[in-house]
C-alpha cells in the first residue's frame, strides 16, 4: 500500500504510531552511511561496455531507485529483451556494514508517508540506480521471447550501460519506447493465459475525502505499468528456468487458495456485485476482470490475501518450485535495490548464464535467505495490514450508528467474516445461524483510528 491520499492529515498520528510499533528504521547507522558513501565512488572494472544500447527506464514519475533499464530488438520471429538490472553486488561487499544492514532489513518497507529502504539513498537513489545522468554498472540479462510468449535466458553480461531517458507511467508515449514493447507485453500476457496463470496483481489502496467523510478506493493500474511489468515477469521466469536447469538458486513459491478460501472468494465476489459463474475456475474468472472497476480491484486484493502468501525456497533436487499465481517456476531477480534476495539471484544467474560455478558466498547466502526474507516479508505484510486497518477506521469515523449491507464470506462458530457491499471493508461480527453467502445487515458500533479498529454488530 504505497499510495494514500489524505489532504487533512488525519492519518499522520496513526502512521507515526505504526512506525514505532513495528520499529521501522528512520535512518541508517553512521558506519553504514560512511560505507555507502565510499562505495558510491567505486568504478566498474569487470564490466563490458554496452553504452551503445539505447536503454530507457519506465517507473512512477517520482521514483529515483531505478532497478531496471531495457531495450528490445527483433531477432527473426523472436523478440530479444536486453534487461539491465542494477549491479548492487558491485557496490556491496559481503562482509561490510552495508551488507550487514541489508540483511537486517531484508526488504524495503513502504508506508504512505515514506519508505525505509534496504540501502542508503546515496546508492539506492544515486550511484547504483540506473538514472539517465551517466554510465552505471549493471547485469544485463538477454531474454529471448518466442512467438508464443515463452521466455528463455540467452545470456547475461556484467556491463556498463547508459540510460537515455527516465520515462514515467503517466506520461510515456509509444514514440518514447522501443519498437516491440507492446508486442512483447502482448506475447507475455498470451503466454500467461495459455498457462492458466490467474491475474492477482493487487491494486494500490487510497483514502479520499468525500462529502465530509473518507472513502477507501483503489488506484487503477495504467496500461504502461502492466506492459512494463511484463518485461520483469519474462526476465524472472527465464532466470528461474535457467537456475532450475542448473540445479541452483533461490525461488519464489506460492500456493493457490484452497477449497475453503475459494468458497469464501465466491461469496466476496457476490458481495461486490461480481458475477462469477459456478463452472468458471478462479484463474479464468480473475484474469478477465476489468482492472479499472473498483469492485474488481477489491476482489483481486481479496484473492491476493487468500493464497496465504508467497515464500522463498532454495533449489532442492527432485522438487520443482512452483508459484501458483504465475503457474510457473519463478524467481525474484529484477529489484535488487529494493529486496536483499534479488542481489544474490542476479549473481547466481550471471554465473549460470556464463557457465561458471556460483560463488561460494552466494551459494551459502541462498540457504540463509529464505528465513530472512520470509521474516522481512511477514513484517512488511503486518505493516501493510496495520495501514489498511488505520485507513478503514479513518474512512468510517463519524459514521457510527450507520447500517450497511454485507455478505457473510466465512463462518467460524459464532463469529462471521463479512464483506461490506458498498465499501471495500472486510470485518468480523458475531452472528449466529448464518452461513457463508447469506446477506446480513450490520451497524457500525465503533470506528477508532487511534486503535485502528472498526467494530460492527448485526442488526436483527
Amino acid at each position: 500500500m504505497r499510495s494514500l491520499r489524505d489532504t487533512t492529515h488525519a492519518l499522520d498520528l496513526g502512521l507515526a504510531e505504526i512506525r514505532t510499533q513495528f520499529d521501522v528504521p528512520e535512518h541508517f547507522p553512521p558506519e553504514v552511511m560512511a560505507a555507502a558513501a565510499a562505495a558510491a565512488h567505486r568504478e566498474p572494472t569487470a564490466h563490458a561496455d554496452l553504452t551503445s544500447i539505447p536503454f530507457v527506464t519506465l517507473d512512477p514519475a517520482t521514483s529515483t531507485d531505478l532497478d531496471q533499464a531495457f531495450w528490445i530488438e527483433p531477432a527473426g520471429s523472436d523478440l530479444l529483451l536486453h534487461y539491465a538490472i542494477a549491479d548492487v553486488a558491485w557496490f556491496v561487499d559481503g562482509d561490510s556494514p552495508l551488507d550487514a544492514e541489508a540483511w537486517r532489513r531484508g526488504t524495503t518497507i513502504y508506508l504512505p508517508d515514506g519508505k525505509a529502504g534496504v540501502y542508503p539513498p546515496v546508492l539506492a537513489e544515486g550511484a547504483a540506480s540506473l538514472l539517465p545522468d551517466g554510465p552505471r554498472p549493471a547485469v544485463v540479462f538477454h531474454v529471448r521471447l518466442d512467438g508464443a510468449g515463452a521466455a528463455r535466458l540467452d545470456g547475461a553480461t556484467r556491463a556498463v550501460i547508459r540510460s537515455r531517458a527516465k520515462l514515467a507511467y503517466d506520461t510515456v508515449t509509444a514514440a518514447d519506447l522501443p519498437d516491440g514493447f507492446d508486442e512483447f507485453a502482448r506475447r507475455v500476457v498470451a503466454n500467461e493465459d495459455a498457462r492458466g496463470a490467474p491475474k492477482i496483481e493487487p491494486p494500490e489502496q487510497q483514502v479520499e475525502r468525500d462529502d465530509g467523510h473518507y472513502r477507501l478506493t483503489f488506484r487503477p493500474r495504467l496500461a504502461s505499468e502492466d506492459a512494463n511489468a511484463a518485461l520483469s515477469l519474462a526476465c524472472n521466469l527465464a532466470v528461474a528456468d535457467a537456475m532450475y536447469a542448473a540445479g541452483v538458486g533461490l525461488f519464489r513459491v506460492m500456493n493457490g487458495p484452497d477449497e475453503r478460501a475459494q468458497k469464501r472468494l465466491r461469496h466476496q465476489a457476490r458481495a461486490l456485485g461480481l458475477t462469477w459463474p459456478a463452472d468458471v475456475p478462479l484463474d479464468q474468472f480473475s484474469r478477465h476482470l476489468d482492472g479499472t472497476d473498483p469492485a474488481a480491484e477489491a476482489f483481486l486484493m481479496a484473492v491476493h490475501r487468500a493464497g496465504g502468501g508467497a515464500f522463498y525456497t532454495p533449489y532442492r533436487k527432485g522438487e520443482r518450485p512452483w508459484h501458483a499465481a504465475m503457474a510457473a517456476t519463478y524467481a525474484h531477480a529484477t529489484a535488487p535495490l529494493r529486496r536483499l534476495a534479488d542481489r544474490y539471484t542476479v549473481m547466481t544467474a550471471l554465473a549460470v548464464a556464463n557457465g561458471n560455478p556460483v560463488p561460494d558466498q552466494v551459494a551459502a547466502a541462498t540457504e540463509r535467505l529464505p528465513e530472512v526474507m520470509d521474516d522481512a516479508d511477514a513484517r512488511a505484510g503486518r505493516i501493510e495490514r496495520a495501514v489498511v486497518d488505520l485507513a478503514e477506521a479513518v474512512m468510517l469515523e463519524g459514521r457510527e450508528g450507520s447500517t450497511f449491507m454485507a455478505v457473510v464470506v466465512d463462518d467460524d462458530d459464532d463469529v462471521s467474516r463479512i464483506q461490506l457491499c458498498d465499501v471495500a471493508v472486510v470485518a468480523r461480527v458475531k452472528a449466529r445461524g448464518v452461513q457463508p453467502g447469506d446477506d446480513v445487515r450490520v451497524k457500525l458500533v465503533e470506528a477508532d483510528p487511534a486503535k485502528r479498529l472498526v467494530r460492527f454488530e448485526r442488526v436483527a
